[in-house]
C-alpha cells in the first residue's frame, strides 16, 4: 500500500469543486484492496485519527477536503470486475474508483445501459454512490440508489459488511441490525416528498440496510465494492435543444411534456445561461431567451409517433424552427456536450474570481416549484448580480449559480442563498437534491431538520463510528458529535 506524506503530494487530495482552500492532512494512503481499507481504518480507529475519503475530486460541497488526519484515496481501486447479462438487463461489479464514463461505455458495448447520469462524467462510481448522485436521466429513471444491488462497506472499526439489496430490513420498531452485533435505531424524521433528495441519511419505515449507506457521504463507512443493476440499451433516442423567445412558453412546454411525453430528460437554460454559452456556441439564436434540452427513447415501431408528438408540442408552445435535433449517436453526443458545458463555464468563473461557489441545489414538491422559480427570477433581477439558472426543471430542481466578482458581491449572493433555503424549507423541500451536504452546506441543515432530528442522525453515526473518525466535518458540525 502506497503512502504519501510530502506537502505537495498531499495537497493534490485536499481540493474539489467547492473551492474550499484550507484543507490539510498528515498523509495520503492508497489501499489496493478491501483488506487494506480495513487495515487503515482499524488502525486509525484505535488511535482516533480522522479519515477523509478522497475520490475523483469532482464534488461540489467539500466532502473530500480534510482538516487533519489521514486521506484515504481510492484511486487504485479502479477495476470493472464483471459485466453480466440477465433476464431484463444485467449487472456489473466494480471497484469504487471506476470512472463513471468508463462504466457507461463498457456496458454500452454490451448492449446495456447504466441509467445514473450526473453531469460530471469524470466522477468515480463510488462517489456517485456516496452522494446518491442523479442527473438529467433521473427524470425518468430516478437516482443512483435505484441501481445499486450490493455494496461491500468497510466500517470505522475495520469490519466489512456485505450488503445485498433485499437481505436486511429495519423492523417495525425502526431497528436495523447489521453484521455480528450492530443494532441501529433509525431517526424518526420523514424525508421531504420531493423528486430528488441528497440531504442527510435516508430513512423510511422498513428500509433496506443498503440504503443507509447510499448517500451517506463517507460518514458511515468506506465503499469498497459495488454491484450495479443494468437495463437494456434503448434501440433509439430522439434528443433536442429547443429555443424559445418567451420564458412563459418554456415553462408551459415543461408542464405539457411532463404529462404527455415519456421523456427521460427535461433540462432548462435561462437567458443568462444562453448568454454564457454563446461564447462557445455562436449559432444559438440571437433572440432566444430560454431553452430546453430533452431526450426521449424510441424504437422501430414508435419513432415516427414520438417525433410527431414532440413536433406538435413544440409548435403549440412556439419553439423556434431553427432549434437543434439529433437522432444519431454522434449528434446526440454534441447536444449532451452543450448541456454539460455550462457547469464547466461556471466553475471557470469561480476559479477566475477566487470566490466561493454560491449555487443552489434545492428541490421542492411539484406545487411549490412555480413560487420558488418566481422568487429566483424576481430577486436576481433586482440584485444587479450576474447569475445563471439552469438544470433539471422536470424534477423541480434548477441550479441558480450566483457569480460574484468580489467579496462584497459574494456576501450579497450568500444573503440571497439563505433566503432561497428558507423558502425551500417552508415549502417542504430539501437542502440538496443531488450534490450532498458535505462541509459547505452542513450548517444549513438546521433549516430543514430540527435540532432533535439532527441529534438522532448524529447518534446513528456514532453507533457505527463511535470515535467519529470517518468524514469528519461532513453533514454534521462538531457540536453534534
Amino acid at each position: 500500500m502506497q503512502i504519501k506524506t510530502s506537502a505537495d503530494d498531499v495537497q493534490l487530495y485536499l481540493t474539489d469543486a467547492s473551492f474550499i482552500r484550507e484543507g490539510h492532512a498528515e498523509r495520503v494512503v492508497f489501499p489496493e484492496s478491501i483488506d487494506e481499507i480495513s487495515e487503515v481504518l482499524a488502525s486509525a480507529n484505535r488511535d482516533r485519527i480522522p479519515v477523509t475519503i478522497s475520490g475523483a475530486g469532482t464534488g461540489t460541497v467539500g466532502g473530500r477536503v480534510a482538516f487533519g488526519g489521514i486521506v484515504l484515496a481510492t484511486e487504485k481501486l479502479n477495476r470493472i470486475k464483471s459485466i453480466v447479462h440477465k433476464e431484463g438487463g444485467g449487472g456489473a461489479v466494480v471497484q469504487p474508483a471506476v470512472i463513471l464514463s468508463d462504466l457507461q461505455h463498457a456496458v454500452d458495448q454490451e448492449g446495456l445501459l447504466y441509467p445514473p447520469d450526473p453531469t460530471e462524467r469524470g466522477c468515480y462510481v463510488g462517489g456517485t454512490v456516496a452522494t446518491n448522485a442523479s442527473g438529467a436521466r433521473t427524470f425518468k429513471y430516478g437516482p443512483t440508489r435505484n441501481y445499486i444491488s450490493r455494496l461491500k462497506v468497510v466500517l470505522a472499526s475495520g469490519e466489512v459488511l456485505d450488503l445485498r439489496r433485499g437481505a436486511v430490513h429495519a423492523d417495525e420498531h425502526g431497528i436495523l441490525r447489521l453484521g455480528n452485533s450492530i443494532e441501529l435505531k433509525l431517526p424518526n424524521y420523514r424525508r421531504p416528498v420531493t423528486r430528488k433528495n441528497a440531504s442527510g441519511y435516508f430513512v423510511e419505515p422498513g428500509m433496506d440496510a443498503i440504503d443507509l449507506f447510499i448517500g451517506s457521504e463517507g460518514t458511515l463507512g468506506v465503499i469498497g465494492e459495488i454491484e450495479v443493476r443494468l437495463i437494456p440499451k434503448p434501440q433509439g433516442l430522439l434528443s433536442g435543444v429547443v429555443f424559445f423567445g418567451d420564458e412563459a412558453d418554456v415553462l408551459a412546454l415543461v408542464a405539457d411534456a411532463r404529462e404527455h411525453a415519456d421523456a427521460r430528460a427535461l433540462e432548462f437554460f435561462d437567458n443568462e445561461s444562453l448568454n454564457f454559452l454563446r461564447a462557445k456556441y455562436p449559432t444559438i439564436p440571437a433572440n432566444a431567451v430560454g431553452a430546453i434540452f430533452f431526450e426521449q427513447e424510441t424504437n422501430e415501431t414508435n419513432e415516427e409517433t414520438v417525433l410527431g408528438q414532440w413536433q406538435a408540442l413544440l409548435d403549440q408552445h412556439h419553439a423556434f424552427p431553427d432549434s437543434w435535433f439529433a437522432t444519431n449517436e454522434q449528434d446526440q453526443a454534441k447536444l449532451r456536450e452543450f448541456r454539460h458545458q455550462l457547469p464547466v463555464l461556471m466553475n471557470e468563473w469561480f476559479a477566475h474570481y477566487k470566490q466561493r461557489k454560491v449555487s443552489t441545489d434545492m428541490s421542492v414538491p411539484d406545487a411549490a416549484f412555480p413560487g420558488l422559480f418566481r422568487l429566483y427570477k424576481d430577486t436576481l433581477r433586482e440584485s444587479g448580480l450576474r447569475y445563471t439558472i439552469f438544470g433539471h426543471i422536470g424534477d423541480n430542481h434548477v441550479h441558480v449559480n450566483i457569480l460574484p466578482r468580489n467579496d462584497d458581491e459574494g456576501a450579497r449572493a450568500r444573503e440571497l442563498y439563505v433566503q432561497y433555503l428558507k423558502y425551500a424549507a417552508s415549502a417542504g423541500g430539501t437542502l440538496s437534491a443531488e450534490h450532498g451536504v458535505g462541509k459547505l452546506k452542513r450548517d444549513y441543515l438546521r433549516f430543514f431538520y430540527t435540532n432533535d432530528q439532527l441529534r438522532e442522525m448524529a447518534a446513528l453515526k456514532k453507533t457505527l463510528d463511535p470515535n467519529g473518525i470517518l468524514g469528519r466535518g461532513n453533514i454534521f458540525s462538531e457540536d453534534l458529535l
